[in-house]
Formats: C-alpha cells, structure tokens, sequence
C-alpha cells in the first residue's frame, strides 16, 4: 500500500463520519450548543470542511472549493469568505448557522473529492516536498496531509459526541 493510499483511506473514514453526524439531523440539533460558547455540529463540520478544502488548495496551488463551487455564496455566513474558522471566538462560531445539513454534507463532499483527486495525483516521493518553512523543522507535504486528517478525525469525533448527547 502507497502512503497517499493511507492518506486517502484516512479521508475516506472522515467522510464516513461526515455523512453519519449529518444524516437525517434537524436544524436544532445541528446549531446547538452544549453550553453558551461552545462549538456547535454545523460549526465542527464547516470548519473541518474549510480546514480541509483552504489547506489541499494551497499545497495543490489551486483555489478553495469554498469560492469556485459557489460555496460561500450559498452558505451566505456573515464572515469573511477567506475565514475558515482558525480561532474562532465564541461570538465568531455563533455566526456560523446551517439549516440545511444537506449543504454541509455537499460542500464536505465536493472539498472530500477535490482532496481526494489531488492526493491520488501524488507519488509518495511528493510527501517530501517542504510546503512551509514557517516551523522548525519545516513542514513537508506528508506532515501537512497527516496533520487535515488528525484536525478532522478530531472535529468530526466532536460532532458526532454532540449528536449522541442531543439525539
């Protein structure tokens, strides 16, 4: 097995786990909060989606799906276009509200296959190729794919907590 087969299989589950957390949740559900402050599904599943789709964009040397698929437009969040929710403060997460858990799940799935095509494009010698030289030691492209897919395991194992405790 390849690394980017890993990679890609890593992105696979994700997926998975997007469609169960989503899969016939109502509105309610999908923008409470456990407690004043904290994260609701339709944020986790938003941001793991922008995380995923602003970080393949920029080492694949690509736009975000989020602007060329129309996804901003339609989302119409009352946040900057290039925001994907990094630090987000309580006020900022309140702002992302999704009535339709079906948007979510497209837009997840249109960022899952572009990530998907990009990784397949790659030999595994591309792992190695530095893609920030902002850390020591410098990131490569393996360490920035391993790291979207620990960001979203994490993201979407919350989700899917929030769901069983409101279900």
């Amino acid at each position: 097995m390849r690394a980017t087969d890993v990679l890609i299989d890593g992105l696979g589950r994700i997926s998975e786990n997007v469609h169960a957390v989503l899969d016939d949740v109502d509105s309610e559900v999908l923008n409470r909060a456990p407690a004043p402050g904290s994260n609701t599904i339709a944020w986790l599943v938003w941001h793991l989606s922008r995380v995923q789709d602003s970080h393949i964009a920029d080492v694949a040397g690509t736009d975000e799906v989020w602007v060329t698929g129309g996804w901003a437009d339609r989302f119409g969040l009352p946040i900057p276009p290039a925001d994907i929710g990094y630090g987000h403060s309580a006020d900022e997460v309140a702002r992302v509200v999704v009535h339709d858990p079906g948007l979510l799940r497209d837009y997840y799935d249109a960022t899952h296959a572009v990530s998907v095509d990009y990784i397949a494009s790659l030999a595994d010698s591309d792992l190695d190729r530095v893609v920030d030289t902002n850390w020591d030691p410098p990131v490569t492209l393996g360490v920035r794919l391993v790291s979207v897919v620990d960001d979203d395991a994490q993201h979407i194992g919350q989700a899917a907590y929030l769901r069983g405790l409101f279900s």
